[in-house]
């Protein structure tokens, strides 16, 4: 049961948090992104905001032996800084600066049947289901037992 009702009410509440902050209106993100024309600095206070309530649950985190509603902590597998990263990061980035989405707030607008929401998202999940693909393609090459090993 716990399995199922902290990630539902941990992503309610994210999506819930997004929508008031204004996250979920792309023409607010892209206002905030554009400094040069009309900047829009509201979204600041939201930033400072998730950040210190981060700040704040990662101290409390910290000092515990493991998770309360999970049996391990489990964290990102990766720990260097590769051109991967570096290439999802801009296309996010870039991303964001056009659509005025990204995912949270693409997913949450979504959910209010924003038509140009669900269109973002259907592309995102194209796109996810896509490097998966790919992924798996370049895995299976750098397998030992490939045909191209047995060249």
């Amino acid at each position: 049961m716990n399995r199922f009702v902290v990630p539902f009410v941990s992503g309610f509440l994210f999506a819930a948090g997004l929508a008031v902050a204004g996250m979920t209106d792309p023409s607010r993100i892209v206002a905030f992104l554009d400094v040069t024309g009309e900047w829009d600095p509201s979204l600041m206070l939201v930033m400072v905001g998730a950040v210190s309530v981060y700040a704040l649950t990662r101290a409390f985190t910290r000092k515990l032996s493991r998770p309360l509603a999970a049996d391990c902590f489990v964290g990102p597998k990766a720990k260097a800084v590769d051109g991967r990263l570096l290439l999802g990061a801009a296309i996010f980035g870039v991303g964001w600066g056009l659509a005025g989405y990204c995912p949270g707030p693409a997913l949450a607008a979504a959910g209010a049947s924003s038509g140009q929401a669900i269109a973002f998202s259907s592309a995102m999940v194209a796109a996810f289901a896509l490097t998966r693909m790919m992924d798996g393609r370049a895995e299976q090459r750098r397998a030992p037992g490939t045909s191209e090993e047995r060249r």
